[in-house]
């Protein structure tokens, strides 16, 4: 084993900084709308909705297709977004990880 390089302690680091990481994104938001800001959503970056605003205007009870779908693009957007920050923040810590032969898929 080369010398200074203890593999267990770097594991035990990087946990660390990804449960810091995690907490970090949950205080974290994105807003997404659609039909041009009617339906507002605002994810925070554990990809949680955390409220959702909806315009008066696009309330039709005629209509009740065209809510849904707006409501719909609105959240996915916000989650794309969320999903977007999370992958960025966890990038980040690709930068400081010098572990030989860690490859995890979908981490980094």
């Amino acid at each position: 084993m080369a010398k200074g390089f203890n593999p267990l302690q770097q594991v035990k680091a990087l946990q660390e900084k990804m449960a810091r990481i995690q907490e970090e994104l949950a205080l974290k938001t994105v807003e997404a709308s659609a039909g041009g800001g009617m339906v507002a959503v605002v994810v925070n970056g554990k990809q949680e909705v955390l409220g959702i605003k909806i315009d008066r205007q696009v309330v039709d009870p005629e209509d009740v297709e065209m809510l849904q779908d707006l409501v719909v693009a609105a959240v996915n957007d916000g989650l794309r977004k969320a999903q977007e920050l999370a992958a960025s923040e966890m990038g980040k810590l690709a930068g400081g990880l010098n572990i030989p032969g860690l490859n995890i898929p979908g981490l980094f």
